[in-house]
């Protein structure tokens, strides 16, 4: 990694795009603004960097995944901090009753060919999912949500694609074809029990 690389990720530096304000994809679909390309580009070589790219024990939808709490501690935390003061408010725009809790996992996903080439149709167990596409110039990989008829092919590498999690949005990503797809999913903290 280079020095510029290092910086990025270790101390969030050129990671946030400044533009504010949310775009409906299609029903419960939100792209907010998220990170800069550079940085994205910068997280995909840590990631590598890291190695270990392996599905998480007893995942019922095994990836090719590396947590960020596995690059660097501290850039969960400071991930964790972001999303809570800078994009969960504009989220809560569209879904009021959504408390932030903090991030259940987040975690940088490969497609390659010959390799993870899909992720079959699932739902997450989390308040909020999303997904930040952290490259381009691949072909395939597309993350489907069949039930609202909509993908995130438009979204921009950088933007942040965000859906309620469980039983509504059901979602896979289709068959890689050609180079290699890294995006990162975030997982946000259900709410916390009373009883």
């Amino acid at each position: 990694m280079a020095a510029d690389d290092l910086q990025r990720i270790f101390g969030y530096a050129d990671a946030v795009d400044e533009r504010t304000g949310t775009t409906v994809l299609a029903q419960d679909l939100v792209v907010v603004p998220c990170w800069t390309p550079e940085f994205c580009a910068s997280l995909v070589r840590a990631a590598e960097a890291a190695g270990g790219f392996a599905a998480a024990d007893g995942d019922p939808v095994p990836g090719s995944e590396i947590s960020l709490m596995t690059i660097s501690p501290r850039l969960f935390e400071t991930v964790t901090n972001d999303m809570g003061r800078r994009i969960w408010p504009q989220l809560r725009n569209h879904w009021p009753m959504i408390e932030y809790h903090g991030i259940r996992d987040a975690f940088v996903i490969t497609y390659r060919p010959g390799e993870q080439e899909e992720l079959r149709l699932h739902h997450d167990v989390a308040q909020v999912s999303a997904s930040i596409k952290l490259n381009d110039g691949y072909s395939g990989a597309v993350l489907e949500f069949p039930q609202q008829s909509a993908d995130n092919s438009s979204v921009p590498v950088g933007s942040l694609l965000a859906w309620p999690s469980l039983v509504t949005h059901p979602h896979r990503s289709t068959r890689i074809t050609k180079g290699t797809k890294y995006s990162l999913t975030i997982w946000f903290e259900l709410p916390i029990s009373l009883d």
